[in-house]
Order: C-alpha cells, then structure tokens, then sequence
C-alpha cells in the first residue's frame, strides 16, 4: 500500500512538472506565416477532420502539402482525428478548413495542453509505472526511485510540452512493447510496437532490436517446435496489426505509395540544421553535402548505419536475453542517429528511452546520457523561448537522479561494467577506470554548463553566427558517440552477475 501511495506521488509531481513546462510559450507563438509545431499539430486536427481519408496525404485544393501536410504514418492522423472531433465540441471555429489557420487563443492552448497531457496518461506513464515495478531490480525505494527519475527525464517534457509534440504516444507504445516481452507476452509486445511504428516511423530506430529478440527466441527455442509457433504467431501478429492501422490506404496502391513518400521524404537531404550526429559534425570540416551527390549520401549513411547497428544485433540474435535486448536498443538508436540519413535533433528521445530503461543498471552512465541528450536541444528551447524550464527541469533531473539512484557512488568497475575496457586496453598501465569515469562527468556537466552560459549570455562574432550551436552539437556528438562505443562494450561483456545485482540493492 505505501508502495502505490509513492507511486502516486511520483506520478503527480511527473504531471505538475509537465503542466508547469506547459504554461510557457509554444513552438511558433505569433509568427506567421508557418507559425510551427503547435500549429502543424492543430493543423492536422482541422484536415483530418474536415476532409475524406483518401485526401489526407493528397497535395489538393483543400490540402496544402506545403503548409504543414501530414508527413507521419495514419495512426498519428487517427489521433489527430479523435482530438478534432474533441475540439469541434468545445470551439468549432478551433478546427474549421482554412480559417483556423493559425489559431491562438487562451482556450485553445489550455485544450492542446490537455491532449498532451492525456495521451501520457493513457499511454505513456502507465507503461513507466509497471516497467518500474516490474521489471526493475532492487527494493521498492529502489523501484520507486527510478520511475521518478524515468518521469522527470527533462527532454521529453520540454519538447512535447515545450516545443509541442505527441512524442509520449510513440515511445509509450514503444515502452509497452519493451513490458510485454520483458513479461514474456511477445504477440502483445508486437502489436504495441507495431503501433508504435504505425504512430511515428522514427520507431524504426527501435525495429531491428524487436525483430531479433523475437526471431532469436524462436530459434532457441527450436525451429521445427515451439519455435516455429512462436514465429509463425509473431508474424501474423505483425501483420494483422498493421493491415488494422493501414486498412483504409490498402484498397489503391497509390494511395499507400503516397503516404510512404509523405513519412520518408528523402529529398530533404542528409541532414537539417545543427543536429548533433556525425554528419552534421564532420561537415564543420568535410562539407558532405557539396562533394557527395544526394544518392551517394542515402548510400554512404544506410551502409554506415547498418555497420554501426551490426554487431549488436548480431549479439542480440545470439543471446536473446532481456538485459541484451535493452542494451541492444540502446545501440540501435544511437547508431540511427549518428548515422543515419535526415536526422533531426529531436530524434535523440528514441535513444533517450532507452537510457531510462537502464537507470537503475548503469545509473551514472545512462544520468549523464541523459542529461546531455537534454543539452543538446538547447538551441531548439532557446528558440522556443524555454530557457528557464530547461535550466530548472535540467538541474533537478540531474540533482534528484543522482542523490536517489546513488548514481556517483555506484561508481566501482564492475558496477560501471568497464572490464571490456581493460580488454581492449591491454597494452597500457592498469588504469583506475571508475575514477576517470567519475572525474569526466564532472567535467563534463561543467562544459555543458558554461556552454549553455554562454550561448544565453555572449554574442557571437558576426562572421560566426552558429558559433555557440555548432559548439554544442559537436560536444553533444563526441557524449553520444563516446555511449554508443560504451554501451556496444557492456553488451559484448557477461551480464551483470545475480550477486552483484543483490549487492547494490
């Protein structure tokens, strides 16, 4: 009983955070003619509601593809649907065809807010709460602990509530599909990834994981037996799941075609604005984009992304253990998202969750994750006027995930799982790796501290106007390249033994 009176807690201060990040300004408050994200969702709200399924991907007289066109697969649209017809009931001149444009008001902020807000309640949050409970190691303190740190993680709140997106419905469905095979539900844990997919395509940072878990159980436990049952059930799960949230683009070719050109535009090109991977890094000294053609950059991408993403699926399909397969999602995502062609700055909340799967394994690794994938969205908030809720959501993430997951005294080598380093490091002087570990997050928190000082505070030289962005997608980069080798190491090394798990707990 105490246990679920915590838990409330827990998940009322995730919601008074949440709501409190809400009250500031939005994505494009008051500057037409596109306004931005805010308007894009309230847009979609008014097409869905206003025009037939088959015009909904359409470039038509009632449908202007290039004024926020839908560019995410149905499920997303389905959602915007239900919202509309919500919103018709209260204010009908909220979602009416081309006269909504650019809408604001005090009500309708209130309503937007509010079907954030829902959707996590529906989706998101419950998933974290059983995650937490469930599939968590340690005592209920312990357990308790880690779901608030998980419901705090400041990038998701500032960027849906903030910035203004459904992000909680993708990784929540995402998240339910994690619980059910962590349970041992793998049909259900395939329909909530499918919806997942079916939501936002970004999911397919998560696909590869999912696909050799379950092809990799299936061939442990015997492809002539149960195995083959398991497989068979999985793969009419997958489809059946995906002909539901697709049926009413599946009677015309073209318009199923169409829709997968909306969510894979290509043309867009290997990357936008400062995004922290290693395209847009090497570019400050390569410029990419001017020496390769755009079909030689999709290639070079998807051949490094599927070099990066490699091993550790390989490993996966190998050893399909739970504590492989969220280490493996974890290395997926990041290499999607150092590798991979059109990556925007928001994509880094898809190895994000991850992350916080992790928090209560490698609590001091996945915090300081965490906390940089945070900070390197700090041009995206600054631009959305979120300078005060990102300082304050930021600095007591970091200050209550330390003190409550004792993240800086669980801080031994085996604790950290840095055997593989010494490895890998044979022909060098045994070195104190915990001490290191420890001394570089120090220095570390205090680098993206100044640098965020500073990007608030100075001016840039006029013949460097990116200065201080282009700084901090580069120190972001090297943070998320210096995990994704990290996280590769700890999953090619023994899973943590059942005596040291009962030691820290």
């Amino acid at each position: 009983m105490q246990t679920w009176s915590l838990v409330s807690l827990c998940v009322l201060l995730g919601l008074a955070v949440r709501w409190g990040v809400s009250l500031n300004s939005y994505s494009g408050a008051g500057t037409p003619p596109m306004f931005g994200d805010y308007e894009a969702q309230r847009h979609w709200q008014e097409v869905t509601y206003n025009l037939p399924v088959q015009e909904w991907y359409f470039n038509t007289t009632k449908n202007d593809l290039n004024y926020w066109g839908i560019d995410y697969p149905p499920l997303t649209a389905y959602h915007s649907l239900i919202c509309a017809f919500v919103a018709k009931t209260i204010n009908p001149e909220w979602v009416k065809l081309h006269k909504s444009r650019g809408y604001e008001s005090p009500a309708h902020k209130l309503f937007m807010r509010a079907t954030v807000l829902v959707a996590d309640l529906l989706i998101y949050i419950p998933a974290v709460v059983l995650y937490c409970l469930y599939l968590t190691e340690g005592s209920s303190k312990k357990k308790v602990s880690t779901l608030l740190c998980f419901l705090l993680y400041p990038g998701l709140i500032l960027v849906d509530y903030g910035h203004f997106q459904y992000n909680g419905v993708s990784l929540g469905f995402a998240l339910w599909g994690v619980l059910a095979l962590g349970l041992g539900w793998d049909a259900l844990g395939s329909v909530a990834f499918c919806l997942a997919l079916s939501y936002k395509q970004m999911e397919l940072y998560h696909a590869l994981p999912f696909f050799c878990y379950l092809l990799g159980k299936s061939v442990k436990l015997g492809l002539m037996g149960r195995g083959l049952y398991l497989f068979v059930r999985i793969a009419l799960t997958v489809l059946v799941t995906f002909a539901l949230c697709w049926l009413p683009f599946l009677s015309d070719p073209g318009q199923a075609m169409q829709v997968v050109r909306r969510i894979f535009p290509v043309a867009r090109g290997l990357f936008e604005d400062k995004v922290a991977n290693t395209w847009c890094s090497l570019s400050v000294l390569i410029k990419i984009r001017s020496i390769l053609s755009s079909d030689s950059q999709m290639y070079l991408s998807f051949a490094c992304t599927l070099l990066a993403v490699l091993p550790s699926c390989v490993r996966l399909l190998m050893k399909p253990t739970f504590w492989q397969f969220k280490l493996a999602l974890a290395n997926s995502s990041l290499a999607f998202f150092l590798f991979s062609y059109q990556v925007h700055e928001k994509s880094i909340l898809l190895a994000a969750l991850p992350a916080c799967l992790l928090l209560n394994d490698l609590p001091l690794m996945a915090i300081w994750f965490l906390h940089a994938s945070t900070f390197s969205m700090l041009p995206l908030f600054l631009k959305d006027g979120l300078l005060v809720p990102f300082a304050v959501t930021s600095l007591g993430f970091l200050y209550f995930s330390i003190y409550l997951l004792s993240a800086l005294e669980r801080c031994s080598e085996e604790e950290l799982r840095l055997g593989g380093y010494h490895k890998l490091l044979f022909w060098l002087p045994k070195l104190d790796l915990a001490w290191i570990v420890r001394w570089k997050f120090y220095v570390s928190v205090s680098v993206m501290a100044g640098l965020s000082i500073a990007t608030v505070a100075l001016v840039p030289p006029p013949h460097l106007p990116d200065l201080f962005p282009v700084l901090v997608s580069i120190t972001s980069f090297s943070h998320f390249l210096g995990t994704f080798i990290y996280f590769n190491i700890v999953q090619f090394s023994e899973p943590p033994s059942r005596k040291s798990q009962k030691k820290n707990n």
